[in-house]
């Protein structure tokens, strides 16, 4: 243990500055054995640190190290089990309790009095030792005596005591000591001479001192009779302070009087300070001038200097009453008084200013209206301007009495939107009758054209005719032409001006004429009411004080928020109220137009239901004006009346619109075809033709395209399934005419327009008349030559059924002089008469407004011509060396169709 103790002190303890005291070897109790060593250390500078410290080898073996240290201070109560008999386990508590297993009870006894003792020397806190015996505690030190002095100082439990009052020698003392053995030469082989030689010396030293005390005896008691003066000295000064004390006390007390009256006189002067602030506080801000009075009791609300004065009088007022009178000023007479003055003025100014402002509106409405007979001719809307400009002379009035009396402004707000909804829903009805007059004068113009126009077309521009007068209350039937039935060539440009038109008024010239008059009109319309809706949105934000975007509201008294309705105020929280006042004001205004213009959506929509009746296809006009105009609302103001009111009938336009694209694929379906006449151009597929041309003349550059996007991919279906429809139950015409001719014409008709959401329908249209247009071909070219052609169908027929094409000629059916037999039948002659005769069938199958006649003539002849070129193929392929040719060659042929063409 002594080896471990003197490796631990030199590689663990030494380089940091600690000495070991003790030590004892250890394992945790109930875990598996794990040898440590626990050591208590001290510092060997001051202010001295007690330690303990668990040490153990590393996990090579080769050297010790330190893992974990406690303060001696944390260390609270020492276990050790059992007092009377002999156990190895002790328990340490620092912050938590550590259970220890020692190796032998002798290291445990000698480590636990070594903490005993470090504790009674360094710690004014004293631990507490349970289960050791006092009898142990009191035996260790005796027993330490019978220790050798080098292991004693060595070993845990051993004299602490000494091993502390040891001090090294410091270099001057070691330097010291050895120029003193120097002096003796035996000082080091007799250490027994050197200390007896020592001693003497020290003897003569001693006696040298002695001598040296006594012959200082007298100056010692010359020292003390200085001392004895100097007290005396001290008492005589003493008195002398004593004296000049009490002399001063009088003055002291002089002076503490002079002090309390100066203290009194400031606390006088601060209180009169005070008073006269709280005086000049409530003059400045309490009194109300003689000028302002007399504007607020009489002065001339008529005049712009008088309007002014009273301006600047009410803000003075209501700067008087929001005053922040500080604590105690309520109790004041004076204050009291002042208040009441204050009240009855504002009463007072209050029912002069509601008085006069009703009379105002009054007055300006009995002259505003004096002067709508002269809009009623023009369709324009009167223009308030001048009311307005007068009004707004009074907004800061409007706004000193919304911040004071809530009740007449509310009363005021009430009569002025009674007042200027009645005044508005005059004007806007004549404005209205004189839109619809004009809208319905758009066909009346072109009333003796209708002569000339089927019988048909004629009672239904009568029967529309009987509805222009019904001012928006408009009903009966849409169209008398729900049904049509193809009849001669000469008629279908007349029938599909009626589809498209669903059986309104007239051809399509005329019609452009009156829908570009009657989009005119509309986009006046609309024009007329944004500026005014506007204008008096305007007014009434700047009139009545309501904040129509954020605003900053004033820091002095903001007003209690109340509804529009007259409910009574509720207070709320700052930030939250002013949040709400802006939502509560916005809401106000919206009412207060709601209410002057209700009769606009109204008059809206019956306009759009007379427009509609007059031309369905004036749903398209309507639906770009009205979304171009609720665009241009929704950015100056996305909540505004305007915004919202045409957001509205924006709807039932767009109603309209799709109701005007499902009656058009109606009227597709019920398209009948007749049994005596070709078909030739659907009059749907006119029709579409047409309302494409319009509908891109008018959605040009237009907010709603997408709209019309839709309506054309729900049309172009309609249009194919229905050509297709009318093909297959076609008897007159060939099915694929019917698909050729048509497809062609709406191919042509998209190329031409460059419709980019119908590019998948171009080309599907594109790809249905190529082939209907080849099988056209096929088939009709399959009569001139049908014996030739069914005896090359039979040879390719043996040759697919794995005759060799050399060995055809062996068949009995289709031998050399069968197939010189069926080519004499088709000489020269023969095939220009037969196709003479096919010239002419396809010429009546085929129908003269899409000139596809010498389309279809040229594929017939390259098509004949590949024929003659497969035949001969095969003559030579089946039959060589046989010499056999056709009667006629190639170039006969291209004569043959040339000079027929040019006959014709």
């Amino acid at each position: 243990m002594t080896a471990i103790k003197h490796a631990l002190q030199r590689d663990i303890f030494t380089p940091n500055d600690e000495r070991l005291l003790g030590i004892v070897n250890v394992c945790k109790a109930g875990k598996k054995k794990k040898n440590c060593f626990l050591c208590a250390t001290v510092t060997t500078e001051r202010p001295v640190q007690v330690k303990v410290v668990k040490v153990k080898k590393s996990d090579k073996g080769d050297f010790y190290k330190r893992q974990q240290t406690w303060e001696l201070r944390d260390l609270t109560v020492v276990d050790a089990k059992d007092a009377s008999k002999e156990n190895p386990e002790f328990d340490l508590h620092f912050e938590k309790v550590y259970r220890w297993l020692a190796s032998s009870t002798a290291e445990k006894n000698s480590f636990i009095s070594c903490i005993w003792k470090l504790n009674q020397r360094y710690l004014r806190k004293k631990l507490e030792f349970v289960n050791v015996s006092s009898q142990l505690l009191e035996e260790l030190p005796k027993a330490e005596e019978s220790v050798p002095s080098g292991e004693s100082q060595s070993v845990a439990g051993g004299d602490e005591d000494a091993l502390d009052d040891y001090q090294e020698l410091s270099a001057r003392e070691e330097q010291d000591i050895e120029s003193m053995m120097e002096m003796c030469e035996y000082a080091i082989s007799n250490a027994e001479g050197f200390a007896e030689k020592l001693f003497k010396e020290l003897q003569v030293l001693d006696g040298a001192n002695i001598q040296s005390i006594m012959a200082s005896e007298k100056q010692v008691n010359i020292l003390m009779q200085l001392l004895d003066e100097a007290l005396s000295e001290v008492d005589t000064i003493e008195g002398k302070l004593s004296s000049y004390e009490e002399m001063l006390q009088s003055v002291r007390d002089q002076m503490d009087q002079i002090s309390q009256s100066n203290r009194l006189i400031q606390i006088s002067n601060t209180n009169n300070g005070k008073l006269l602030d709280e005086i000049q506080f409530l003059v400045n801000y309490m009194d109300l001038s003689k000028g302002h009075i007399r504007a607020l009791q009489e002065g001339d609300l008529t005049s712009p200097k008088g309007i002014e004065a009273c301006i600047n009088a009410s803000e003075a007022l209501l700067q008087c009453m929001n005053v922040a009178l500080r604590p105690g000023h309520h109790e004041l007479k004076a204050v009291t008084q002042q208040q009441l003055l204050f009240a009855e003025l504002r009463d007072t100014f209050a029912r002069r200013l509601t008085n006069h402002l009703n009379n105002v509106f009054v007055h300006q409405g009995h002259d505003q209206s004096s002067t709508l007979s002269q809009h009623t001719a023009d369709l324009t809307l009167p223009k308030h301007s001048p009311l307005h400009r007068d009004l707004l002379r009074y907004a800061k009035l409007m706004e000193w009495l919304k911040n004071t009396h809530r009740e007449k402004y509310e009363g005021l707000s009430r009569t002025y939107v009674d007042y200027m909804s009645r005044l508005y829903e005059r004007e806007i009805k004549d404005f209205f009758e004189v839109a619809k007059i004009k809208m319905a004068g758009t066909s009346k113009e072109a009333k003796g054209k209708f002569a000339t126009l089927p019988r048909k077309e004629s009672a239904l521009k009568q029967e529309t005719e009987s509805l222009h007068g019904s001012s928006g209350k408009l009903t009966g039937s849409t169209s008398s032409l729900n049904k049509l039935t193809v009849q001669g060539s000469n008629s279908r440009r007349s029938q599909s001006s009626s589809l498209l038109d669903m059986g309104n008024m007239s051809a399509s010239d005329l019609d452009v004429a009156d829908r570009t008059k009657f989009d005119k009109i509309f986009e006046q319309v609309l024009s007329e009411l944004e500026p005014l809706c506007l204008a008096e949105q305007d007014f009434i934000s700047k009139f009545f004080k309501l904040q129509q975007h954020q605003a900053v509201m004033p820091p002095l008294a903001q007003p209690e928020t109340e509804e529009f309705d007259g409910s009574a105020p509720s207070r709320i929280l700052p930030q939250a109220e002013h949040r709400h006042s802006l939502s509560s004001e916005k809401d106000m205004v919206r009412q207060m137009m709601n209410k002057i213009f209700q009769s606009i959506e109204p008059e809206l929509n019956s306009l759009i239901a007379l427009g509609d009746k007059i031309d369905s296809f004036h749903s398209l006009y309507m639906l770009v004006k009205m979304s171009h105009h609720v665009w241009t609302a929704e950015n100056v103001d996305p909540a505004s009346f305007l915004s919202t009111t045409l957001g509205n009938v924006l709807v039932t336009v767009k109603r309209n619109f799709d109701k005007c694209i499902s009656s058009q694929i109606r009227q597709m379906e019920e398209v009948k075809i007749s049994k005596k006449s070709k078909v030739g151009i659907l009059p749907f597929v006119i029709g579409f033709e047409e309302f494409a041309e319009l509908a891109e003349t008018i959605f040009r550059n237009a907010e709603r395209r997408g709209d019309l996007d839709k309506a054309y991919v729900k049309l172009i279906k309609a249009v194919f399934m229905n050509v297709e429809k009318v093909a297959n139950e076609s008897q007159k015409t060939p099915r694929d005419v019917v698909m050729m001719e048509n497809f062609h014409h709406i191919f042509s008709t998209l190329s031409r327009l460059k419709i980019s959401c119908l590019d998948a329908e171009r080309r599907e249209a594109k790809h249905k008349y190529t082939d209907h247009l080849q099988s056209y071909v096929i088939n009709s070219l399959g009569q001139p030559l049908e014996k030739l052609n069914h005896f090359f169908e039979g040879v390719e027929a043996r040759v697919a059924q794995g005759v060799r094409e050399e060995e055809v000629s062996y068949q009995l059916a289709f031998n050399k002089q069968e197939l010189r037999k069926v080519i004499k039948e088709y000489p020269g002659k023969e095939v220009k008469k037969g196709l003479d005769n096919l010239y002419k069938k396809v010429d009546k199958h085929l129908c003269e407004e899409e000139s596809l006649l010498q389309v279809v003539w040229h594929s017939m002849q390259d098509e004949f011509i590949r024929q003659y070129k497969h035949f001969e193929g095969l003559i030579g392929r089946c039959y060589p060396g046989s010499g056999i040719t056709m009667e006629f060659t190639i170039q006969d042929m291209l004569e043959y169709f040339s000079s027929i063409a040019q006959s014709h």
